[in-house]
């Protein structure tokens, strides 16, 4: 803006200082000048269309770039919430009377999102949010039962069953929502000295995210 105007004052410098030129001079001088400055003017004025042309598809292109990038992200978003995971203590015969350990099933029915480790029993959370987990077991009445559902080092609920004589079988289970940060750990502990019967079907820990934080 600021050369178009220099140009504009200097072009009219020029008309002015002609006015005090014989007729004859001025019109040699318009000639020779002014048709290089009109041509030069109308080349400096198409060169800033061009530019301006230019400029507007940039700005159309960061449009929609950022367009896309947000459509990635949601996908990502959208990707990142379908969590959710069923696994079974597959085998037959009972787990424990052992000491303190974490509970592997090892039968994986669903993984939605690969959270849960069939090797390790733990579900990491791969986003924060609301979880909600369950935890079903079958055991031996002439044994204790006691499982825990651990958050991190903390317990969260737990089912329990004293030992009897008279009782050929146990079932149980517990629930719970969950809150968890991303790479919080959730997992099953069995208590020492109890045991539960490991199974295909019936001796389950499940888990779902219920909604992204």
């Amino acid at each position: 803006m600021n050369f178009t105007l220099w140009l504009l004052l200097w072009f009219c410098g020029v008309t002015l200082g002609q006015e005090g030129l014989p007729q004859t001079e001025v019109t040699a001088e318009t000639g020779s000048c002014f048709p290089d400055m009109c041509k030069f003017l109308k080349e400096f004025g198409a060169m800033k269309e061009k530019q301006e042309t230019m400029k507007e598809k940039q700005e159309a292109m960061e449009t929609r770039l950022k367009e896309t990038e947000h459509q990635v992200l949601e996908l990502k978003k959208k990707e990142a919430s379908n969590i959710a995971f069923s696994a079974a203590a597959g085998g037959s015969g009972h787990i424990g009377p052992l000491s303190t350990q974490t509970l592997i099933y090892r039968r994986v029915i669903t993984n939605v999102g690969n959270a849960y480790n069939q090797h390790t029993g733990i579900f990491a959370a791969p986003v924060p949010g609301i979880y909600y987990f369950t935890f079903f077991y079958h055991a031996g009445g002439s044994q204790v039962v006691s499982l825990a559902l651990m958050k991190n080092n903390e317990v969260v609920v737990t089912a329990y069953d004293h030992k009897t004589s008279h009782d050929g079988a146990d079932n149980g289970g517990n629930a719970a929502f969950l809150q968890l940060q991303q790479g919080d750990h959730v997992y099953m502990r069995m208590g020492a000295n109890s045991h539960v019967w490991q199974d295909n079907h019936i001796t389950t820990f499940s888990g779902v995210l219920l909604r992204p934080l």
